[in-house]
């Protein structure tokens, strides 16, 4: 059996009096990518700020690496090793790149750990070392995205939460951006939860996928089946009664199954 890193238990978060997430449970396996898809307001959000405690569930439990965490403040939730990328990306605009990822490392004391993770976040990303000393206000859309993931990098996390790290982007970009989560995965072990809308996309580079609609899980399965699935070829990636075979870009990493 996989080691389940997250564990989610029939949340239940509401905004106000509306029901947001109804009765959600699933698992993050160790070392896994692993894909929400939903259209919007499906609730895909509110998972993740449930989870990294930015929203407390009225109903249901979280567990991280064995340990409950709903209820903790989010920086308690970030100390445990759990880094979450929000929507919009929310980098401090005022700040140079350079200390922006500084930001992400704030928690840390370890000075050789931090040189050896910037340098490691300037070879996935060579042009935030490019603009190391602009403001991050003034950089583009993609590469204020590739700035927020590496920020989260810099506190050295276990798992990271991804909230629709596509939405914007041109395509170059996009493709661009989950090679680089691919090899976040692969090369440093980090687990990842995707939220993300591009489902063609996210179902190549994750392992496994649950599908939400309207607050509620409908589906799940590997990757593989769930791009064979008729439902899911039709309404997220657009294809009618035809083959998407052959088309996977990434290796997997297989370890955590």
């Amino acid at each position: 059996m996989a080691d389940t890193l997250l564990e989610v238990s029939n949340i239940e978060t509401y905004y106000g009096p509306i029901m947001a997430i109804r009765g959600v449970s699933f698992t993050v396996p160790r070392g896994a990518i692993v894909t929400i898809l939903g259209a919007n307001g499906a609730g895909k959000t509110t998972i993740l700020r449930t989870v990294s405690g930015v929203m407390d569930p009225q109903k249901g439990t979280v567990a991280f690496d064995g340990r409950p965490i709903h209820g903790l403040d989010p920086d308690k939730v970030a100390r445990r090793g759990l880094a979450h990328v929000p929507e919009g990306r929310e980098v401090f605009p005022l700040l140079t790149v350079r200390e922006n990822l500084r930001m992400g490392a704030d928690a840390r004391r370890d000075a050789a750990g931090i040189a050896a993770d910037l340098e490691a976040v300037y070879e996935y990303f060579p042009v935030l070392r490019a603009r190391a000393e602009q403001r991050a206000g003034s950089l583009s859309g993609g590469e204020q995205q590739m700035l927020a993931i590496s920020r989260a990098l810099m506190a050295r996390p276990t798992m990271m939460l991804l909230d629709e790290p596509s939405l914007g982007l041109a395509p170059r970009l996009v493709k661009e951006i989950f090679e680089i989560i691919g090899r976040i995965n692969r090369e440093r072990g980090v687990t990842v939860l995707l939220v993300e809308q591009n489902a063609n996309m996210a179902l190549h580079v994750a392992h496994y996928g649950y599908v939400l609609e309207v607050g509620r899980i409908v589906m799940e399965d590997t990757c593989e089946r769930l791009l064979e699935k008729e439902d899911i070829k039709e309404f997220y990636l657009g294809v009618k009664d035809a083959s998407i075979r052959g088309t996977r870009r990434w290796k997997r990493k297989k370890t955590w199954r």
